[in-house]
């Protein structure tokens, strides 16, 4: 049993949230304040938070801050009335697994969370390589030739995302949907954007753009054979 907690001060959201979870075999535990959400998280006793941005003592955005800075990984779905752009961004690119404006779906929110729950507990390979372009998959850090690269959340999984599938093209879409995991405007320029930060960081000629499609990691043999 999956031991869930909620992070939200108004009573009727945390009760609804509670007794769904409840129905389908999770063990949820509600807390009211951005602090107790920190204390909690800590224990390492919960499996996954679900976490409100309008918090008292502690707003979300600064409850997943300190946590990510303390390397817990404990997966965090966001749930929010901000529904902003921007705040998306900012919520996934501070850590969160996942984002959902309210009013919401009970059903969605319930598929939300199994997903996230899946993904955290499937084995995967600690390091993922190209050439001297290294992520490693525990730790959440970059490396390029040994040296260490600082990479914000969206910047590490775009990585992840292209080096798992060297020289093939991933489209805008695709990068979209395995990246932010979010319905975003297919008209928004985001994913180039985290596309030029990363290569300013990794190195620009890791990255080919196929226009109008997207974008591919250049494989470190061919990448060679063109020095």
């Amino acid at each position: 049993m999956s031991n869930i907690l909620i992070a939200e001060d108004e009573a009727g959201i945390s009760g609804f949230i509670e007794k769904g979870l409840r129905a389908n075999g999770f063990s949820p535990t509600t807390v009211t304040d951005g602090a107790t959400a920190l204390d909690h998280a800590a224990t390492g006793d919960f499996d996954l938070l679900v976490l409100d941005i309008g918090l008292p003592d502690a707003d979300g955005f600064e409850v997943l801050r300190r946590l990510r800075e303390a390397r817990n990984s404990i997966p965090v779905v966001i749930l929010t009335a901000r529904d902003s752009v921007d705040d998306t961004v900012a919520g996934l690119d501070g850590g969160a697994d996942d984002y959902m404006s309210k009013p919401f779906r009970f059903e969605e929110l319930l598929a939300r969370i199994r997903l996230r729950l899946r993904a955290a507990n499937s084995p995967t390979t600690t390091i993922v390589r190209n050439g001297d372009l290294a992520l490693d998959l525990r730790t959440r850090r970059a490396y390029v030739s040994g040296r260490p690269v600082e990479l914000t959340t969206r910047e590490f999984l775009l990585a992840e995302l292209l080096l798992r599938h060297p020289d093939q093209v991933l489209t805008r879409e695709q990068l979209l949907s395995h990246v932010w995991g979010y319905d975003f405007d297919p008209g928004s320029n985001v994913v180039d954007v985290y596309v030029r930060y990363l290569r300013r960081k990794i190195g620009a000629e890791r990255i080919e753009t196929v226009r109008g499609v997207g974008y591919r990691l250049v494989h470190a043999s061919r990448r060679m054979t063109k020095v």
